[in-house]
């Protein structure tokens, strides 16, 4: 992930702003509700958020049916 503080919206979320964007910085990684720009914004530590990926690319998060 680029450390620019550019928020991006994922390429899967289809253009209908019912997603989240994410931004890298310094130290942390932002996440905020693509409908609410200016509310609150959750922000993870690199180490946790490469955890969250990996755990939801994994498959460890899926809810099951």
């Amino acid at each position: 992930m680029e450390r620019d503080g550019v928020w991006r919206t994922s390429t899967r979320s289809g253009g209908e702003g019912d997603c989240v964007e994410v931004a890298g910085f310094a130290e942390m990684v932002g996440v905020r509700d693509s409908k609410d720009r200016q509310g609150p914004t959750l922000t993870f530590t690199e180490s946790a958020w490469a955890n969250f990926i990996a755990s939801t690319r994994a498959g460890r998060l899926d809810i099951p049916s």
